[in-house]
């Protein structure tokens, strides 16, 4: 199961979709049993909550808080309320309406809908404190790379001026086009090509360490590269989106120390299908603490 399986089912923040590996320790009263972790602050943690689907998002929030984490990831519009309230923010919100992962930015013809849609959700999202918001490229369907980026480029200029005048990040998600077939913004140079030559300080890309380990590797030097465009992070274990601890072939903490000497400053998300529940969430958060 992934998020685009969950999102077809799913209209809120709070999913009730069980998930493989989390019956036995995803409960609200199975937090109690684990350690409280205090990070060193060089990384600021989050979770996208679809992973933990089981569980209510007023039982998740104490968790994440209890785990050293700032904020939740990829929740709608009608739960960031109940984030501020618990004092957590939301690290990258969902945007309704966005066409989603097959249907972007780069068609001209979903151009004025995405607008109207960005042009609505952006001051709310700043309104409601939620820094980043989610976007995608769109599937190519026999576009050529360099046509779809042109599009997307024109696409994304007109939402530009909205999100610098609110400080508000709009990041493309890089995919890999292996799981999610034909996507276009499948891998880091041409999302970085989007972002460069819209040349706006909001528009950013959505790295996400598990899909481009998955497509082209090389995961420090390309952090490095483009540390400039990279808004926000997700994590996730290879093969399989699992644990991101040793029983995968990501080595997280080098990649955490590189984040942090390039300056990075937006939010590291846990993103991955945990094998024991919240225990496998409070590792996560332990490896990626540098």
């Amino acid at each position: 199961m992934n998020r685009r399986t969950l999102l077809k089912t799913a209209g809120t923040g709070v999913f009730a979709v069980p998930l493989v590996g989390q019956i036995s320790s995803n409960s609200a009263s199975a937090q109690e049993n684990i350690a409280e972790y205090k990070t060193k602050g060089n990384i600021k943690q989050s979770v996208s909550k679809w992973c933990f689907g089981r569980i209510p998002l007023e039982e998740f929030i104490p968790v994440c808080k209890k785990f050293g984490m700032v904020g939740i990831d990829l929740l709608d519009p009608d739960v960031w309320d109940t984030m501020l309230k618990h004092d957590m923010i939301v690290t990258m919100g969902n945007v309704p309406g966005n066409g989603g992962i097959p249907s972007g930015f780069n068609r001209e013809k979903n151009h004025d809908k995405l607008v109207e849609v960005y042009e609505k959700w952006i001051p709310v999202a700043a309104e409601k404190k939620v820094p980043n918001l989610i976007c995608f490229s769109g599937n190519r369907e026999g576009l050529a790379d360099e046509e779809g980026l042109e599009v997307c480029v024109k696409g994304l200029k007109r939402i530009a001026p909205i999100a610098e005048k609110h400080n508000v990040n709009v990041c493309m998600e890089l995919l890999n086009s292996k799981d999610h077939k034909d996507y276009q913004c499948d891998h880091t140079p041409w999302g970085g090509e989007v972002c460069r030559r819209v040349g706006s300080e909001r528009i950013k890309v959505l790295y996400d360490i598990y899909h481009m380990q998955r497509m082209e590797g090389d995961l420090i030097n390309m952090i490095r590269e483009y540390k400039d465009i990279i808004g926000h992070i997700h994590t996730g274990g290879n093969p399989g989106r699992k644990d991101i601890d040793e029983s995968q072939e990501i080595n997280y903490p080098p990649i955490m120390k590189a984040l942090v000497e390039t300056g990075f400053k937006g939010f590291v998300a846990h993103e991955f299908l945990p094998k024991n529940g919240l225990q496998s969430l409070r590792r996560g958060v332990e490896i990626c603490d540098v």
